[in-house]
C-alpha cells in the first residue's frame, strides 16, 4: 500500500488543474519517503476564506482567515498514538487515515502574490506544511522546533524541483 491523496474543491474562485493535483501526488510521496511514512490516506479540501475562518474560529479561537489547517486523526498520548476518529468514520481497511488539511486558495493566491511566486508553489508549500503538522511537527512549540519543520518542508519541496 501506499500513500495516498484524496481531495475536493469546496470553493469556486479558483480553478484547480489537474497538474497540480499530480504534483501534490508527487509531494505526498515524498513526503512520505523522507519521512517513513509508507502507506494512509491524506484528504485535502480547498476552501474559501469565509469556510477556513469559521474553521479556524471552531477550532483554534481564531476568528480570521489563516492559509492551511491540519487535523490530524491521531493524538499523541504519552508516546503512544491514539486514534480520534469514530469507528463509523473509519477509512477503508486498506487505507489508515492520516488525517485531514484544508487550504484556502483565496489567501494562498494572496501569499502567492505577496511573495512573487505562482499559486503552484504555494500551495505546494502548504501542503507540506500541513502534511508535516499532521505528523506532530509544530513550529509553534518554539525556536528549535521551528528551524526543524523549516528544514523539512525546504528538503521535500527542493527533492521535488520546487524552488522559491
Amino acid at each position: 500500500m501506499s500513500l495516498l491523496l484524496s481531495w475536493s474543491d469546496e470553493q469556486d474562485q479558483i480553478q484547480i488543474q489537474d497538474e497540480l493535483i499530480v504534483k501534490l501526488e508527487q509531494l505526498l510521496a515524498i513526503a512520505g519517503v523522507a519521512e517513513e511514512v509508507t502507506s494512509g490516506e491524506v484528504a485535502l479540501t480547498f476552501v474559501d476564506d469565509e469556510e477556513i475562518q469559521a474553521l479556524n474560529k471552531a477550532y483554534r479561537e481564531k476568528d480570521k482567515p489563516t492559509d492551511v489547517l491540519s487535523f490530524p486523526q491521531w493524538e499523541d498520548n504519552d508516546d503512544e498514538m491514539t486514534i480520534v476518529y469514530d469507528e463509523d468514520d473509519a477509512p477503508e481497511e486498506d487505507a489508515e487515515m492520516i488525517g485531514d488539511i484544508v487550504i484556502s486558495l483565496q489567501t494562498a493566491k494572496r501569499q502567492a502574490e505577496e511573495f512573487g511566486h505562482s499559486l503552484e508553489r504555494e500551495v505546494c508549500f502548504l501542503f507540506v506544511h500541513g502534511f508535516l503538522h499532521l505528523l506532530g511537527y509544530d513550529h509553534e512549540e518554539g525556536d528549535a522546533e521551528e528551524a526543524e519543520m523549516f528544514a523539512k518542508q525546504d528538503e521535500i519541496l527542493q527533492k521535488a524541483g520546487i524552488s522559491r
